[in-house]
């Protein structure tokens, strides 16, 4: 099995905040691929860690919503399901895309779920990833099934349920 993530860290607050981040973001990928029931087999994904300035830039420029998020992701394939809550078709490569993620979005996030910091990092890095394998939050069947491994993951890796109001 080989897993890489190509880490690019623009902002070094990362450092000193999130020491761990590698080793969360391997392990929470190699889980959510193995919960997607897609083997993480020779398989990559590129994650810019970033400020909220540059995440606002490019959620303005992808997106059209010119302000901080917490992650965005940039599929490498279209992996869309052909119905509403069904699991998309494999990647045809081990390529599955990018992912950047916001510093302070982050830590503002986890500090006013009242969530560690790494259970919220966690969170979001397998909702990037799952955003990367094809599945999306835009109908709520689709919801009910990504919400769902991200759960099982969570709860694969000893932390928190994200959608502990049953969501």
């Amino acid at each position: 099995m080989t897993l890489v993530i190509e880490f690019n860290i623009e902002d070094d607050g990362w450092f000193d905040t999130a020491p761990w981040y590698r080793e969360l973001a391997l392990r929470a990928a190699e889980q959510t691929l193995v919960e997607a029931d897609r083997p993480p087999l020779e398989t990559e994904i590129s994650v810019l860690l970033c400020a909220d300035e540059r995440i606002a830039e490019l959620n303005a420029g992808f997106r059209g919503k010119p302000a901080a998020t917490n992650v965005l992701s940039w599929p490498a394939h279209d992996l869309a399901p052909p119905s509403p809550g069904e699991t998309p078709p494999p990647p045809p490569d081990g390529e599955l895309g990018d992912i950047a993620m916001a510093r302070e979005t982050v830590e503002k996030e986890a500090q006013a779920l009242q969530v560690s910091l790494e259970a919220h990092f966690a969170h979001l890095f397998i909702h990037g990833v799952l955003h990367l394998l094809g599945y999306d939050h835009e109908t709520g069947a689709d919801a009910e099934v990504m919400e769902g491994i991200e759960r099982r993951v969570m709860a694969d890796l000893g932390l928190h349920d994200p959608y502990p109001d049953g969501r």
